[in-house]
């Protein structure tokens, strides 16, 4: 087996967006024409109607525009509205019930209306009277038909009819969108329309004292209060969700048998943080947790209530030792355990706000345990409340939090539940010993589009159940929620243990899951993420003699930030070899945008340098113009971009396929490898900058030949530190670092 290695010291170059190319497009699909135009201004027009008759609780309006397609941004209204500035008045966007359609809703000025609507009479008299009333594609772009001569007797100019016209290519319907009654208490997100939230609340007639702020725009209601908003301003309502969540069921033996064996005191093995129910003191791996219990007092505790969270927290403690099957050679952690639900219902209000308060007083723990997820599934249009807190902290701090992917209450929940929604995270499913899917797990993706489960590990199941300590005694059970624990230990033992950055990390992580496989069925994806990741350590952090694993990371500044300077082995002057990469970061997100969630979309390229220093792609993506393709270069478009490398997805696989007939590829002028990030935002182009990626790269040698060492000097000759991930010395380096020394 090879060691993975670390390349570091020889920093990512990075440059901005050459201004190439682009400019105003049109739908190629969809022929403008007079009656679409006056369906729109009718529509408009009674749109502004509607908000002049309505009671006027804010300066402003709100207008959802249902697009034709999966609209990128670069299609989205830039002629109408606010011209070129309509992108910042965005404040939701869900997709169609087919979700093959952006509904992206809008905050306007009146004025910004009524210059709509005549911006669209206008376009339509030169429609009328210049091309027979009707546009396409063609045309639009020849410019023998459309020149700046034409537009000198009319009131608009070529380039503002061209920019409504390309708008209106790709806009079905303007609407305001009415959601529907939630009936009980809930976790209410209200529309950024420019006005505090509380003087809203209190013309709504809802009294702003006896409400709970959980963000700017997000309140904890009453079920009478749910009832007086969407009585008197359903429209203002972005998100609602019932604020109740149920911890779905686990299955067990019901026996226990007991367990009295000694363990050593902890020294200086890493802390891992545990949200979860509470935690019974009296067991035998006690003094390696330090317990807080958050629960009020006022609150009845039963002693059903600590099985759960005592259980989750043996696993990460001793784990091994209870199932010798699932022995990961990580060795054992110490626990910092929170208590912050009882029974079987827990308020995600609570929860929330406690999960804030561990993080902030706590940030020597890098990676966190949430064993803890709701009975009811994810809303298609918005992530939860509880998963956009745990985005937010982890863009924020440096931690990682892993989430059970939750567990079925009925057959006919399907879809995964809150927090495990949380894109940010690394979500684990369960798996039989077999490695087949439980009864119990539930299913993803999230949004309709991001990847999750991440990972698939083993929870338990009636051929092989997992072993726990719980008050009682050791207690055979199954379930998500003894599946995370163990993806916990080695995310600690990667980042606490062996010093790697949590973006790397997770990259190595889902790398060792994925293996070679390029094209993952969409059903498979969604049952199993990237897929299982090995038991034992080695397993991750070592790799096969024909393979060349390294690891590199740094933080994109600008909208390309690259290397090219890898000196993969060259023989007779061709490189024998099939590559994959994967990489990981942790992004800015928005849950005001709906299912335009991540703010920073960062896509990889990597692969041989050609004639023309350009990178020549592994995976041919042809996002990005500057990127050279065996094949030329063409359009991609948004739907497309996603399913095929799952752009706006903070996780990256790029691969190419093991076959019979691999073949050497050919070596250019410049005799090495490159890799470039491109950068790309939604809103601000600030989001962007900061942002660290990690990148886990393979190279696979066709004929079996062991390159590990020719590599290693190329890259001492190429000015990287190569850092060899050697357990034993990084677990040595680990002891030193956190030796006690006494002064005299």
């Amino acid at each position: 087996m090879n060691y993975v290695l670390e390349l570091k010291n020889k920093r990512f170059i990075q440059a901005d967006k050459k201004n190439i190319g682009g400019g105003i497009t049109m739908n190629s699909k969809v022929d403008v024409t007079v009656i679409q135009l006056d369906t729109l201004i009718k529509q408009l027009s009674s749109i502004q109607e509607f908000w002049k008759k309505e009671h006027k609780l804010f300066a402003g309006l709100l207008v959802s525009v249902h697009y034709n397609k999966i609209a990128a941004k670069s299609n989205r209204i830039s002629g109408l509205f606010k011209g070129t500035d309509s992108n910042n008045a965005v404040v939701g966007a869900k997709f169609s019930d087919d979700k093959s359609k952006h509904i992206i809703t809008y905050f306007l000025e009146d004025k910004d209306l009524t210059s709509s609507i005549e911006l669209l009479l206008q376009v339509k008299v030169i429609l009328n009277e210049v091309y027979t009333g009707r546009m396409n594609k063609n045309i639009l772009e020849n410019a023998e038909k459309v020149h700046s001569n034409i537009f000198k007797n009319y009131p608009i100019s070529m380039s503002v009819f061209k920019s409504v016209i390309a708008d209106v290519s790709y806009i079905e319907s303007f609407e305001v969108d009415q959601p529907k009654l939630v009936k009980s208490q809930s976790i209410v997100t209200l529309y950024d329309v420019k006005k505090d939230i509380k003087v809203l609340l209190d013309e709504i007639g809802i009294d702003p004292l006896h409400v709970t702020m959980l963000d700017d725009q997000t309140i904890y209601l009453t079920d009478t209060q749910v009832q007086v908003l969407f009585e008197n301003a359903a429209y203002l309502v972005a998100m609602a969700t019932v604020d109740i969540s149920q911890l779905p069921p686990d299955e067990f033996i019901d026996t226990y048998e007991s367990y009295r064996v000694t363990i050593p005191e902890p020294t200086i093995e890493p802390t891992i943080g545990v949200i979860d129910t509470l935690f019974d003191e009296r067991v035998y791996f006690s003094e390696w947790v330090e317990y807080h219990d958050m629960v009020s007092s006022d609150i009845e505790k039963s002693s059903h209530d600590y099985n759960h969270g005592t259980a989750v927290s043996s696993i990460i403690v001793d784990g091994p030792r209870l199932n010798p099957w699932l022995d990961d050679g990580c060795g054992r952690f110490r626990v910092r355990h929170f208590g912050v639900a009882v029974g079987k219902s827990f308020s995600s209000y609570t929860i929330i706000k406690n999960i804030k308060k561990i993080i902030a007083n706590n940030k020597d723990i890098k990676v966190w345990n949430i064993s803890l997820g709701s009975s009811y599934e994810i809303n298609d249009n918005f992530i939860s409340v509880e998963a956009a807190t745990l985005d937010r902290i982890q863009f924020e701090e440096d931690v990682i939090f892993v989430v059970a992917g939750t567990n079925k209450s009925s057959e006919d929940i399907v879809k995964i539940g809150a927090p495990a929604d949380s894109i940010n995270s690394v979500v684990v499913n369960a798996v039989t010993k077999e490695g087949l899917s439980t009864p119990y797990t539930r299913k993803g993706p999230v949004l309709s589009f991001f990847a999750k489960p991440d990972v698939s590990y083993y929870g338990g199941s009636k051929g092989e159940y997992i072993q726990v300590c719980e008050p009682n005694g050791v207690h055979g059970v199954a379930g998500t929620s003894y599946a995370s624990p163990w993806i916990a230990r080695k995310l600690s033992y990667l980042i606490d243990i062996l010093g790697l950055q949590k973006e790397v990390a997770k990259a190595l992580l889902i790398d060792s899951a994925r293996g070679w496989n390029e094209n993952l069925d969409p059903n498979v994806l969604a049952t199993y993420g990237h897929g299982i990741v090995p038991i034992h350590i080695n397993d991750i952090i070592q790799t096969k003699d024909d393979e060349i694993k390294f690891l590199v990371s740094d933080i994109s500044e600008k909208w390309n930030t690259y290397n090219y300077h890898f000196p993969v082995p060259l023989e007779d002057d061709k490189y024998p070899y099939i590559a994959k990469a994967t990489m990981c970061y942790f992004p800015l997100c928005d849950r005001l945008q709906g299912v335009d969630y991540t703010n920073t979309e960062l896509n990889l390229h990597f692969g041989r340098i050609g004639n023309n220093k350009k990178i020549i792609d592994i995976k041919g993506d042809k996002q990005n113009s500057d990127i050279v393709f065996d094949e030329g270069i063409s359009y991609l478009n948004e739907k497309e971009a996603r399913k095929q490398f799952r752009k706006w997805d903070n996780v990256k696989y790029i691969s190419e396929s093991i076959t019979k007939r691999m073949r050497a590829k050919t070596s250019y002028e410049y005799k090495n490898w490159g890799m470039e990030v491109k950068t790309n935002n939604r809103l601000d182009p600030k989001d962007g900058i900061g942002v660290r990626f990690g990148v886990v790269v393979t190279l696979k040698e066709m004929n079996g030949v062991n390159r590990m060492d020719e590599f290693i000097r190329n890259c001492d000759l190429s000015g990287w530190d190569v850092n060899v991930i050697d357990v034993k010395n990084r677990v040595t380096i680990h002891q030193k670092m956190n030796e006690e020394i006494e002064f005299e």
